[in-house]
């Protein structure tokens, strides 16, 4: 007799419990909607962490992930997912780390990632990332073939934004390309590749006359070569 009380109340509680976690699924579900249709993205992402508390899924936290880095909240998104290689990643998970450990200084990861997602679905978009990344670590080479190849299959209305001045603003991809090509070109023999890059630079605000970075690289590059033929 006590043995069947006892498991009677098992069995209740089980049921009790099954009911609570089903009733505060629902509930977070319809707090994530109504989260979602308001643009509140910290209840969005309150939503998400107490939806994946009760029901845990990749999916789930690769999603919060990839809000916490469009707000910029980079390192909460890598605590979310984690910085580890796995082949069974998404290429949201892979996005994520990619664009995380890159905002947060990290060239020599976030390009590990950003080669994965040129390997899924090579595009101009992902070859410029490279192109910088490999840059700042001074491989040239490696950065001007995926420069050549986002200028190959770059599309008219492909944009890039950029930050560097008080006011944002963008620019066509192909600009940012040729930009970027300048950079590296001049990098790879800073004397003898000056007036290609300056060429490369000239083009690529003659494309974007509002492309602030690139003509004030072109006035540089300009007063060099000024400054260095008088010295001859």
């Amino acid at each position: 007799m006590k043995k069947l009380i006892f498991l009677l109340a098992v069995v209740t509680t089980f049921n009790v419990t099954a009911q609570t976690k089903s009733e505060l699924l629902k509930h977070f579900e319809s707090y994530y909607k109504e989260m979602k249709d308001q643009g509140d993205v910290q209840g969005v992402i309150n939503a998400m962490t107490h939806l994946n508390v009760i029901q845990p899924s990749q999916q789930r936290s690769d999603t919060l992930a990839y809000v916490y880095v469009t707000e910029g909240r980079n390192l909460e998104a890598l605590n979310t997912i984690g910085i580890e290689k796995n082949v069974s990643d998404s290429d949201m998970n892979t996005e994520v780390k990619a664009i995380a450990l890159k905002a947060m200084n990290q060239p020599e990861l976030a390009v590990e990632f950003y080669e994965e997602l040129f390997k899924r679905r090579a595009n101009s978009y992902v070859a410029y990332e490279i192109a910088d990344l490999k840059t700042q670590l001074q491989d040239f080479g490696s950065a001007k073939a995926k420069v050549d190849y986002g200028l190959t299959n770059v599309k008219p209305e492909m944009k890039r934004a950029y930050y560097e001045s008080q006011q944002p603003y963008e620019v066509s991809l192909k600009g940012a390309l040729t930009y970027m090509k300048a950079l590296i070109v001049f990098n790879m023999n800073q004397k003898d590749n000056l007036d290609q890059a300056i060429a490369l630079l000239n083009e690529a605000v003659t494309m974007d006359p509002n492309f602030n970075v690139a003509q004030l690289s072109m006035e540089a590059l300009e007063a060099r070569k000024v400054k260095e033929a008088t010295k001859e």
